[in-house]
């Protein structure tokens, strides 16, 4: 079962990026995600829990957070949920993580250029034989 979630937040750390000996692009940021609501008794907005989350993303995804993304931006960031408990012989947690399958600049606070990444197949000379149909 995978729960998808959209999340806007801080990004709390730069982008890590490995490549896999399969040759598989990972990039891994930690994002700070927290509530802010009016407090009418005191009359102003009070800010309320911090949630932390590892985004990841695969592939290209991970190309792109990588050139794109820096720590202090706020984005957005959909993807399938996981959360993980883990234990050592001092302590526990849980681990909060997205598999992204999207990440963007949250608009709400600035502005942003897109810039189209040409793919592999639009980039490849067109055969000879073949007139090129555009």
């Amino acid at each position: 079962m995978s729960d998808t979630i959209t999340i806007t937040g801080i990004v709390a750390t730069d982008p890590r990026h490995i490549v896999t000996q399969a040759g598989l692009d990972i990039a891994s940021f930690r994002l700070a995600s927290a509530q802010r609501r009016y407090d009418s008794e005191s009359q102003k907005w009070v800010e309320g829990e911090t949630n932390w989350y590892t985004v990841t993303g695969f592939r290209q995804l991970a190309v792109g957070v990588t050139e794109s993304i820096r720590r202090g931006e706020r984005v957005i960031v959909t993807g399938k949920l996981r959360v993980r408990a883990w234990e050592t012989e001092d302590k526990s947690g849980t681990n909060v993580e997205i598999d992204a399958d999207a990440i963007g600049h949250d608009l709400t606070w600035g502005t942003t250029v897109y810039t189209k990444t040409p793919r592999a197949e639009d980039t490849a000379e067109q055969p000879t034989d073949e007139p090129n149909p555009f």
